[in-house]
């Protein structure tokens, strides 16, 4: 969530940021509901400053005795300031002010509430350094890494290589959940669990993060404080027990320090979390219907950084890092980009992607994404921190990213490793976790 006093003190500077980012984010709604808001704080400032001195006048009234021998200088000071009104008439006006006060009480409480509908709708600002662009194609490439395989036969695509070994079984997916929906079989399935394995033994173990295992089912509180509701809830799958499944691990990690004042010396927090993610948008109609690439539920390695807010973008580029490091191990060629200001997600300030090269498609494919979401989780979450004895707390800054989505790592192996006959070599820092076995055939 935006910051409220920012909004107000450089409004036309705020509603520019958020143009850059396209999609008719405007302040229009946030300025009708604060003219609305001052002019009601306004009149209830008055009305209250009115019943205030006419409580102190009707006091005055009650001290003195009886008219005949109420001092000359009161009567004048009534009779000029309340036009003569007695002291019954006063009381009267008094006992008129207090109904009209509690409902522009209960008004204006309800316009905080309506301020913050507004503020949660809005998408947090970009980055300076963030590249301005209405979509992808203003994404700028930052570098790469690895060099495509030159293949001496014809390229299958995943799901030509897995169905034909016996592993990914589309059909029996369709058959017991519907359209984007996966049976891993036997190596496959073994394939799976040795890259999630993989990938959480090398970010807890050389990367310095400590493993969580999460509920996958949340309140919708914890949805909020990361900024999947109240925008996203029509992509999120429900319980009937009024929790939602989780989209990304992001969530649940991030919000272990909701409410929480972490005291600064403990930071940065460096969490990693194997769950799996269901979403109920698989992308836009009509791409990406064959394969893993696109499934309503699927299994992620996620990363998640809390640090303090000048330490952040340090951390992105450190995270992002990490996440390289696990297709580096696998030796599977990729590129980093970053996003530009209309292509980045609801709560970042800065995306960095990394994509790896599938060359049955011939093009790079998303695999990681890793941004700096600043204070924008962190206030609606209300976490902080404190840098010292009686310091006043500071929101946290809190990141995030994929280190690596399982499936399209998967995918990335079946394309990259496959052989003319039809099997597929298992990278080398796979096999300890593969029980030695070098390749699937």
């Amino acid at each position: 969530m935006l910051d409220v006093k920012l909004i107000r003190e450089r409004t036309e500077w705020v509603e520019e940021r958020l143009s850059s980012r396209g999609k008719g984010h405007d302040l229009s709604a946030f300025r009708q509901l604060e003219g609305e808001k001052r002019a009601l704080q306004q009149e209830t400032e008055a009305l209250q400053a009115r019943r205030n001195a006419l409580s102190r006048r009707i006091g005055l009234l009650k001290k003195q005795p009886v008219e005949a021998n109420r001092s000359q200088e009161l009567i004048a000071f009534l009779e000029n300031v309340e036009e003569g009104k007695t002291e019954e008439e006063l009381d009267l006006e008094v006992k008129t002010i207090g109904p009209r006060l509690k409902a522009l009480e209960e008004r204006l409480k309800g316009m905080e509430s309506e301020v913050e509908a507004v503020l949660s709708g809005l998408p947090n600002l970009p980055h300076e350094s963030v590249p301005v662009g209405a979509d992808e194609t203003a994404n700028v490439e930052m570098h790469r890494w690895g060099q495509p395989r030159d293949f001496d036969f014809p390229v299958q695509a995943h799901w030509d290589v897995g169905t034909s070994l016996g592993i990914l079984d589309f059909d029996a997916g369709a058959k017991l959940s519907g359209a984007r929906f996966t049976v891993l079989r036997g190596g496959g399935a073994r394939l799976s669990r040795a890259l999630i394995s993989l990938m959480l033994d090398i970010h807890t173990r050389e990367h310095g993060y400590t493993e969580i295992l999460p509920p996958f089912m949340v309140s919708e509180t914890t949805l909020y404080g990361t900024g999947q509701l109240p925008k996203f809830r029509e992509e999120l799958y429900a319980t009937q027990d009024d929790l939602l499944l989780i989209p990304t691990a992001e969530v649940p990690v991030t919000n272990l320090v909701r409410d929480e004042i972490v005291d600064a010396s403990t930071l940065p927090l460096k969490y990693t979390a194997w769950t799996p993610c269901f979403r109920r948008e698989a992308g836009a109609a009509g791409q990406d219907t064959r394969g893993l690439i696109r499934q309503h539920q699927f299994d992620k390695v996620e990363l998640v950084q809390i640090t303090a807010p000048e330490k952040s973008y340090e951390a992105l580029e450190e995270l992002t890092g990490h996440a390289e490091n696990i297709l580096k191990r696998l030796e599977l060629p990729f590129r980093r980009i970053v996003l530009c200001t209309g292509d980045m997600g609801f709560g970042a300030a800065k995306t960095y992607d990394l994509e790896v090269w599938l060359p049955a498609q011939g093009r790079y494919r998303e695999i990681s994404s890793c941004s700096n979401c600043e204070s924008f989780q962190a206030r609606r979450m209300k976490a902080r921190l404190r840098r010292g004895e009686g310091a006043k707390p500071e929101l946290l800054h809190t990141l995030n990213g994929s280190g690596l989505a399982v499936g399209r790592t998967l995918v990335a192996i079946l394309e990259n490793y496959q052989q003319a006959d039809g099997s597929v070599v298992i990278p080398d820092a796979l096999r300890p976790y593969m029980g030695g076995e070098a390749r699937i055939s």
